[in-house]
């Protein structure tokens, strides 16, 4: 599917650490838009993740859904129904959890300055992050293929690293790995 298919309000879904931040970015850079990580709206900056309330944290959200052209990464299942009924795309990442597990302790370890982190940068190994990605994520794979699916907006699934890599050559994205 060509990039403009998706037209200016993408949606990037999928697992932690499969590459949505990195990914929004090189598509915001692309096409002309801002690119915002749903993390950075949950958790308060020069934290190690600690969230926002909730009011403040769909307050955000709900901001910038609302402007003209984003790229948006994340999930919160919560707030999909809204960021569906703005989105004019959507892209759905999925890889081996083991792989997400490897880019977890990549990042978590050696790259303080990645996308998508938060300002401050006082990330830290946790065994509820680690949990989550080997044994939760996996489990609900296909709810939210058919979550998105469901929403009926054109649709872009990379299922591996590899097909990730090429749709970056096929729409002429540049990956910038840190801010």
């Amino acid at each position: 599917m060509p990039l403009s298919a998706l037209g200016e309000r993408i949606m990037i879904c999928g697992p932690s650490n499969s590459g949505k931040s990195t990914l929004a970015v090189a598509l915001a850079n692309k096409i002309g838009a801002e690119p915002f990580h749903v993390d950075l709206f949950r958790h308060l900056p020069n934290t190690n993740w600690e969230q926002r309330p909730d009011e403040e944290f769909h307050a955000l959200h709900d901001a910038a859904i609302l402007r003209e052209r984003w790229v948006m990464d994340g999930n919160y299942s919560s707030l999909m129904p809204q960021r569906f009924a703005r989105a004019t795309g959507v892209i759905l990442l999925y890889d081996s959890h083991w792989a997400n597990f490897r880019r977890y302790l990549w990042r978590t370890l050696f790259q303080k300055d990645r996308v998508g982190a938060l300002a401050g940068n006082q990330d830290s190994l946790k065994w509820e992050m680690i949990r989550w990605i080997l044994v939760v994520q996996p489990t609900r794979r296909e709810r939210d293929r058919t979550r998105v699916r469901a929403a009926g907006l054109p649709l872009v699934e990379v299922n591996s690293m590899e097909e990730l890599k090429r749709l970056y050559a096929e729409w002429g994205l540049t990956r910038q790995l840190s801010v």
